[in-house]
């Protein structure tokens, strides 16, 4: 779950840690205690076709997140966690909904909701790369899309359904999705690059729906970004950036990446 700043206003920082104190203090009684970590992918007790699909993704050492947040996932239990961009939250999440998954039951056994269609299907990209080996069908369910395409591949069967609220329910109301055999769900909220992913408010909200959950918090002083490197190249000539920036792709391992230029004439150019 997460936060975001109201659009025209600036993150206060200190106010969040605040809060979040306030929110926590005296609600021990209502978290599980775990206190897990593994420090390897292998020794999470993942399926075979899973790991590969781990590993071939890009991934090598599980992050501080997803050495903790994975196991209590695949365990069934209720899930809290915070993490910032780039620590790897949605193969967290992700990895968690693939083990649990009956494959010889092609119905609907996860839905993973997100406010926005460009996550849902950033989700579901990650879903069906994490779960290659194994055959998940996955389906992203958001607007903007045909309403019938949606309705033909549900009915023919998904193991998960990533979407965003309005479709989805979209899909509910004409019984194309069928909630019969869901039993793990997903909320994930964008925030801005950054800001904790979790207002306060929240941890509140999860008294009414979640049972004794597991807390991952991490204050916000103690994230890293741990997923994120950054390296510097100096390109002389304008020219020369295209060629660079395809001798990188060929020599680094890029599962993800995001290219900003400062034209809209500079996409067409090189596209």
């Amino acid at each position: 779950m997460a936060g975001t700043a109201p659009e025209g206003t600036q993150f206060d920082t200190r106010q969040f840690d605040q809060r979040l104190n306030e929110v926590l203090d005296g609600q021990d009684e209502f978290f599980t205690s775990y206190d897990e970590v593994h420090e390897s992918f292998d020794a999470m007790g993942l399926q075979e076709n899973l790991l590969r699909g781990i590993y071939a993704y890009g991934f090598e050492k599980p992050s501080a997140i997803q050495q903790r947040g994975i196991v209590p996932f695949c365990k069934g239990l209720d899930v809290i966690q915070q993490a910032q961009s780039g620590t790897g939250k949605t193969a967290t999440f992700c990895s968690g909904v693939l083990q649990q998954l009956d494959y010889t039951l092609v119905q609907c056994q996860a839905l993973v909701l997100a406010p926005t269609r460009e996550l849902a299907q950033q989700i579901e990209k990650v879903m069906r790369a994490l779960g290659d080996y194994i055959g998940v069908k996955v389906h992203a369910c958001v607007g903007g899309t045909s309403v019938r395409e949606d309705q033909r591949i549900l009915q023919a069967g998904v193991h998960v359904v990533v979407g965003t609220p309005g479709r989805v329910f979209d899909m509910l109301r004409r019984q194309s999705l069928r909630a019969d055999s869901i039993k793990m769900f997903v909320l994930d909220e964008a925030d801005e690059m950054l800001s904790p992913t979790m207002p306060p408010e929240a941890l509140e909200i999860t008294r009414k729906f979640m049972s004794k959950p597991v807390r991952i918090l991490v204050k916000r002083d103690e994230l890293t970004l741990e997923g994120i490197k950054q390296f510097y190249v100096n390109v002389e000539k304008e020219e020369w950036k295209l060629e660079t920036l395809c001798d990188l792709y060929e020599t680094l391992a890029i599962t993800q990446s995001v290219i900003f230029v400062n034209t809209r004439r500079k996409p067409r150019w090189t596209g």
